[in-house]
């Protein structure tokens, strides 16, 4: 059950402000977004009538307005009953407004003065709720009609096979086939409902892990009994292995689902910008910033942090990294006062933390306070009955992606794919598969990738591996000495090498390539 961009942008909205100003403002930022169907008013007294002719989608709503402020219009709403949900996001200056608002009935909060990119997704993602309600709804009404209809035939099936049994012996077998099939369509109809359920569910899992192999059942055990608890996790293995899908699926078992999962990639920020990310930064001559920004870890407060590599985290910032989680404080940079945030924190490295410790690369004390509850992914070469599940995954996603037709998959493709021993993991077998679905014709999935090209593991010694990290550390060198060690910009070694220019200074912390 997907929702559409076209469905997102003709939902109905109605804006209630008694400042025309921010009716105005909204209304533009919501047609510029490209939204249809949007409504106002500055006289609260005005919003049951309308909701009670409109129904809408989404209504923002202005706490402070005189005469009948925006509490008491959600009351006045949940009086009438109007069409049984209140699908109300409040606007409010005021903290301490924002979990009444919630108690009262509202959807979800944005604060004043408005930051338009917030406004933008927490509308988004309200609509994207509303309508899937909407959709669940439309979905039980068809199934109970079903129910009702089939139930009539087959009240009448048996009122005939009833007087069969009073005039022929015969009828006995007719009755068997009946209630066969009555079985039948109460299993279809349980599956139906069921599918209906995983449908919303995965909506709000960011996605599934996908597989039922005896390496990956350990995970999901191990993510069951972990993820109603705070505790923080530490995720393990290969790149591609799934480690940001597993962090989502235990942020959205645990009792945090309804606060943000904030995400953080460490190899993807510059050294020096890594500190200011985290924690933020004041404004002013020190920090040398002209507006405050807030951290990630201020962002994720009440809900979980996701720090992903959390092997290149410079030494330097391991200690403070260190303090938060063990008494959850900080300080901004550039700014004296301590900040409390409750955070859960998820941490992921393809790297051996324990070899990094050994080396003075990480301190023990953090690698401590991370490793509370390991969890190790297995590469996909070690799960390969998983692959044809993959395979389908991957195959209906990029259908509704792309917009193909692809139905079957040939058992020689299958078996090609299982006997590649996977370097790159599942993003490898999603990539070769989107590539797949692409270049495909008809309704069968041609892979055209020569996987017999590529050795196996077994068949790479330990020399030539190392063979390969050297040359890659002399090429990325030589092209650094030849533009001069310039790293970005258009004749820079990161365009020259094809890689964005955070992901050569990572590799290049990794070999240890400094200017010479």
């Amino acid at each position: 059950m997907m929702i559409t961009e076209s469905e997102i942008l003709n939902a109905t909205i109605l804006i209630v402000d008694d400042l025309e100003t921010n009716v105005d403002l909204l209304e533009q930022m919501l047609r510029e977004s490209g939204y249809t169907a949007i409504a106002s008013t500055t006289n609260p007294e005005e919003v049951c009538a309308l909701h009670s002719k409109n129904n809408y989608d989404l209504i923002l709503l202005d706490l402070q307005m005189p005469g009948m402020d925006g509490f008491q219009v959600m009351e006045a709403l949940q009086s009438s009953d109007l069409h049984g949900y209140l699908p109300v996001l409040v606007i409010t200056a005021q903290p301490g407004h924002k979990m009444r608002a919630l108690q009262a009935g509202a959807r979800d909060f944005v604060s004043k003065p408005f930051d338009m990119a917030e406004v933008k997704l927490r509308i988004r993602n309200n609509l994207e709720v509303r309508l899937l309600y909407k959709k669940l709804e439309t979905y039980n009404k068809e199934l109970e009609q079903t129910v009702r209809e089939r139930t009539g035939e087959l009240l009448k099936t048996n009122a005939q096979l009833t007087q069969e049994v009073a005039e022929r012996k015969k009828a006995e077998e007719s009755l068997q086939s009946t209630y066969a099939e009555i079985k039948g369509l109460k299993d279809r109809l349980q599956a139906e409902n069921i599918y209906l359920q995983q449908e919303v569910d995965q909506k709000y899992n960011y996605g599934e892990i996908v597989g039922q192999s005896n390496a990956l059942s350990q995970v999901f055990s191990q993510v069951e009994q972990v993820a109603p608890m705070n505790a923080t996790v530490l995720l393990l293995g290969e790149t591609g292995t799934g480690k940001g899908v597993v962090a989502r699926a235990i942020h959205s078992s645990s009792s945090r689902k309804n606060r943000p999962l904030i995400t953080v990639n460490c190899t993807t920020l510059p050294a020096t910008l890594i500190e200011s990310e985290l924690f933020g930064r004041e404004r002013g001559p020190f920090t040398g910033s002209d507006a405050r920004q807030i951290g990630r870890f201020e962002l994720a407060d009440g809900g979980t942090i996701f720090l992903d590599e959390i092997g290149e985290l410079p030494l330097e910032l391991q200690c403070k990294l260190l303090r938060v989680i063990q008494d959850g404080e900080f300080e901004r940079l550039g700014s004296p006062r301590t900040i409390k945030v409750d955070v859960r924190i998820i941490a992921a490295t393809n790297r051996n933390l324990s070899e990094e410790v050994k080396d003075g690369k990480f301190r023990e004390d953090l690698f401590y306070r991370l490793n509370v509850f390991p969890i190790t992914m297995p590469p996909l070469r070690q799960r390969k009955e998983d692959i044809p599940l993959l395979v389908n995954h991957f195959v209906a996603k990029f259908n509704t992606k792309i917009g193909k037709r692809i139905e079957t998959v040939s058992k020689d493709t299958l078996n090609s794919l299982e006997e590649y021993h996977w370097p790159g993991n599942v993003r490898e077998l999603e990539s070769i598969i989107e590539r797949a679905v692409i270049i495909s014709k008809g309704n069968a999935l041609q892979v055209l990738d020569r996987f017999d090209t590529f050795r196996k593991p077994e068949e790479v010694a330990g020399q030539e591996v190392k063979a390969l990290v050297e040359l890659e550390h002399d090429h990325v060198l030589q092209v650094l000495q030849k533009v001069g060690w310039r790293i970005e910009g258009k004749n820079g070694a990161a365009v020259l090498l094809g890689l964005n220019a955070s992901t050569l200074r990572a590799r290049m912390r990794k070999y240890g390539i400094v200017r010479q």
